[in-house]
């Protein structure tokens, strides 16, 4: 027997606008995420830069809005500088978060070469673990102030005579972590990422900072780090960041896997309630925004090539490890961050999946070899894609299931919707959690008027949800037209069996 789930919706209830900078993505100096990934000279799809193009054409048909660069941990130890000026030149470095050996082959130009070729955003983090203030405005001076000064010069010598103009930087990395290099307190760290605000404002008011926020929700100072951060520069910050992973560890964490939306609700919900209350006790006017600027699934258990994290007296280049290789099951859930993602736009103004190219990525590679889309490429690609205009506020009423996880239940249906009044495109993204049973759908439409058509429907789905994309088998699991789905007496109907994403857009006819 069918379970049943309504989606409720009136585009009179707006949430916020499609901010475009949600799909965003992450490229660090970590595994082989830039050297095999993105850059590869002698590669045979290798262009004059090293630049792989067939990468470059997938992360273009990715949808990727903008790119955040370069970490992560790794930021936190590396001189900007050592990657500028001749290759020939620049010093190889023992790079201390992945323990790995940094050539400095590709560093901030090759970056925004490849960010031009890519058609995305730049989104800069400067190093406050062991360097600070003044290393953050000369990288400032080098990317984004007029030739005339020393930093600038040195930017066009290295054959870039107009600036680079980034607007979003991230004022380092997961500075409340112990593993991360020059972590600090809360308010060391809130004192430093002030400072350097506001010294990089002077330079430059039009920038748009990111403060770090807490690492992850289960850090044991989450929420007190967000207040001490910003009653420290609250004026000063444009958004504070979130960082959030999820996994299925073993088959009895499927159902509360699947519901991983709602634990990603839940903590944006924090986040804004930490920042709001800043906002309170300081009597500021404005609102802090959120970054979620490290946000994915992780699959090493299952298939995976995950590698061995370098360690001892081996410090490789590029070694390949934390390479998750995705199921049709982690596709599912991608989908539904996404809709959670979506849900809070009126806060979450910019997002970062973790991370593009092999590492955690929607795309992999092999050196030498193909590139293919991961299992993840696909609800991502599709949701950046179609939705636009405004997101709408979104009620589903489905049946609920247990999960374990949070010690309740969760329901079987999740689901979000994007209303764009100048095209007339209507798109609803659902996903099914359920297990075992088919969930039929109803979307009512009375609201929107009579004249709507189905234009696409598809689902993402697999028999097997832990069916993979290899470069053997790159299409195993891919969109398919979704069957029977259709309007019916001014009401949207359609099946979504068990384990599934699923995306339909619907126009005015005529």
């Amino acid at each position: 027997m069918a379970l049943h789930g309504t989606i409720h919706l009136h585009p009179a209830h707006v949430v916020g606008p499609v901010r475009r900078r949600t799909f965003g993505s992450f490229v660090e100096h970590m595994a082989r995420c830039v050297y095999t990934g993105i850059h590869e000279p002698g590669h045979p799809l290798a262009d004059a830069d090293g630049l792989r193009t067939d990468v470059l054409a997938l992360t273009r048909e990715l949808g990727v809005s903008s790119v955040r660069y370069p970490g992560g941990n790794f930021v936190s130890g590396y001189r900007w500088e050592d990657g500028v000026g001749p290759v020939e030149q620049r010093p190889r470095r023992l790079e201390l978060a992945w323990h790995s050996t940094e050539t400095n082959a590709f560093g901030l130009d090759e970056f925004m070469t490849w960010a031009d070729k890519a058609q995305v955003e730049p989104m800069y983090a400067v190093n406050l673990g062991t360097r600070g203030t003044q290393e953050a405005l000369d990288v400032l001076e080098y990317t984004n102030a007029p030739t005339g000064t020393a930093w600038a010069d040195a930017r066009a010598a290295n054959g870039h005579e107009e600036p680079y103009g980034i607007r979003m930087w991230c004022l380092g990395n997961e500075m409340d972590g112990p593993w991360q290099i020059g972590h600090k307190t809360a308010e060391e760290y809130g004192r430093l990422a002030a400072e350097t605000a506001r010294a990089m404002r002077r330079m430059d008011p039009d920038l748009e900072l990111v403060a770090c926020g807490s690492s992850f929700p289960s850090m044991p100072t989450f929420g007190a780090w967000e207040q001490a951060v910003l009653a420290a520069g609250y004026e000063a910050i444009d958004m504070i960041s979130a960082h959030i992973y999820f996994r299925e560890d073993h088959a009895a964490n499927q159902a509360s896997y699947l519901a991983a939306g709602e634990e990603l609700d839940d903590y944006l919900d924090a986040v804004v309630a930490a920042c709001d209350h800043a906002r309170t006790l300081g009597k500021h006017s404005k609102r802090i925004m959120i970054s979620v600027d490290e946000w994915n699934v992780t699959n090493a258990s299952r298939g995976g090539d995950a590698g061995e994290d370098p360690s001892g007296e081996d410090w490789p280049e590029a070694p390949a490890f934390a390479e998750s290789t995705y199921t049709a099951q982690d596709a599912v859930v991608v989908g539904n961050l996404l809709i959670s993602l979506l849900r809070h736009t009126d806060r979450v103004a910019s997002a970062s999946q973790a991370q593009l190219v092999n590492v955690l990525g929607p795309i992999r590679t092999v050196p030498g070899g193909p590139a293919w889309r991961q299992t993840i490429f696909h609800p991502f690609a599709l949701t950046s894609r179609h939705v636009s205009g405004q997101v709408l506020t979104t009620v589903s009423e489905s049946p609920q299931r247990a999960n374990p996880r949070r010690g309740g239940t969760s329901p079987v249906l999740d689901a979000v919707a994007t209303w764009d009044e100048g095209t007339g495109s209507l798109v609803v993204l659902a996903v099914s959690r359920s297990r075992g049973q088919d969930l039929e759908v109803a979307v009512p439409l009375g609201a929107f008027g009579e004249d709507f058509a189905v234009q696409e429907a598809v689902v993402l789905h697999d028999e097997d949800p832990y069916a993979v994309n290899t470069a053997d088998d790159p299409d195993r699991v891919l969109p398919r037209p979704l069957a029977g789905a259709r309007i019916e007496e001014g009401t949207l109907r359609a099946t979504l069996p068990p384990i599934r994403w699923a995306m339909i857009r619907l126009g005015r006819q005529g």
